[in-house]
């Protein structure tokens, strides 16, 4: 009896893709591959290996750290040079700035004035896709090609700033790391004179209103003294009190001895006439010179007041300006302490073999990242044929 469908037994076999089929699959896939993999490699080993120019790089290294800076409890080469991060050291923040100095627009017009940077970066025997493109680029190109040539690098954990420089010569690279490190010691130097201005600022001004109080108030003591003209009023009006008081004992001794001759003699001696008119004279004498200490308005007495005002003014301002200026000579040592400076750690040295372009390294590379590429590409066909079919 005939069924209507095939056992397998007798079913056809499928069909074999042809060898026409099979080779335009094998060209197209492989295509791709050369596409994808073969010929941008081969046209990358082109330019490495036969027109790349050879780039040398200076390394130099330098740490910041401020003046009797004390050991920190950081890395072993912190606690040996003394650069912690704490109040005493540089710290972070100082190395960075420097760093970013060293990276900025002002740090690229000096070399660009000083050390022909564009000339260095242009040398006939860079090639062309490394070389500065222009001979007169603007200053946001300059920077940006500059940024590719040099490294500025800060590393917490140690504090010390790796300062590397490529160049198409060994000297320029050399020159240029030699006078980054230069330009980072001057803008240290800025740092350090408008911190110390700041940091003494307040107490120069203090200082400065203290002197010029009490050289008011002597100037003041001065005049006191012309127009009395008495250089020392006080010394004065111990003396006239001192003169006083002897002129009154000597009133009183004479008094005594009056009244002890009354009462022996009587009146009609003739030694009682002359005790008489020695009270006397002793008497006008006395109300003469207290009139002179406090008898009116040019008394010592009325002037003596305000001298003894401007005195005590004086010893005040006197004691004010003494605190100022140590309060001064404070903040001046401790602004002195805390003044940074660069310590060359490795200077620049100058490079006898070339370092870049890394040839090898840089094919590996782009071999490895364009086969990731291409299996990417090609698991997304496959699934995009399973898909279809």
């Amino acid at each position: 009896m005939t069924h209507g469908f095939m056992s397998p037994a007798t079913a056809e076999p499928e069909a074999m893709p042809s060898l026409g089929e099979r080779w335009r699959d094998a060209r197209t896939r492989y295509g791709w591959f050369f596409v994808v993999v073969v010929f941008p490699c081969l046209a990358a080993a082109l330019y490495l290996y036969g027109f790349a120019a050879d780039q040398y790089e200076s390394e130099a290294h330098y740490l910041v750290r401020a003046q009797g800076a004390p050991a920190s409890s950081g890395s072993s080469i912190e606690k040996l040079l003394g650069a912690g991060g704490g109040s005493g050291g540089g710290g972070q923040g100082e190395a960075n700035s420097v760093a970013d100095f060293l990276l900025s627009h002002d740090a690229v017009d000096a070399l660009r004035r000083q050390s022909a940077l564009i000339a260095r970066f242009r040398r006939p025997e860079a090639d062309g896709l490394s070389r500065l493109p222009s001979a007169d680029p603007t200053p946001e190109a300059l920077l940006k090609y500059y940024r590719k040539q040099v490294d500025v690098h800060y590393d917490t954990d140690t504090g010390i700033t790796t300062l590397k420089v490529r160049a198409f010569r060994p000297t320029d690279a050399y020159v240029i790391a030699r006078k980054l490190l230069g330009l980072g010691e001057g803008q240290v130097n800025t740092m350090n004179v408008r911190s110390y201005a700041d940091a003494v600022k307040l107490s120069r001004q203090q200082l400065a209103e203290a002197e010029q109080a009490l050289t008011q108030v002597q100037s003041r003591m001065t005049n006191f003294r012309q127009d009395s003209r008495d250089v020392n009023p006080q010394g004065t009006a111990e003396a006239q009190i001192g003169l006083v008081s002897k002129l009154e004992s000597e009133l009183s001794a004479a008094r005594s001895q009056l009244a002890t001759t009354v009462s022996l003699i009587g009146t009609r001696n003739p030694q009682y006439a002359a005790l008489s008119q020695q009270v006397r004279s002793l008497q006008s004498q006395v109300a003469a010179q207290s009139a002179k200490l406090a008898g009116g308005g040019n008394a010592i007495a009325a002037g003596l007041g305000d001298y003894e005002r401007l005195r005590m003014q004086q010893e005040f301002l006197s004691k004010r300006y003494d605190a100022a200026s140590a309060a001064f000579e404070a903040a001046r040592q401790q602004a002195v302490r805390q003044q940074l400076y660069v310590v060359r750690i490795v200077d620049a040295n100058m490079p006898v073999r070339s370092e870049y372009p890394k040839r090898a390294l840089s094919l590996l590379t782009l071999f490895i990242a364009l086969m990731v590429l291409y299996g990417l590409g090609w698991l997304v066909a496959a699934g995009v044929r399973e898909h279809a079919s």
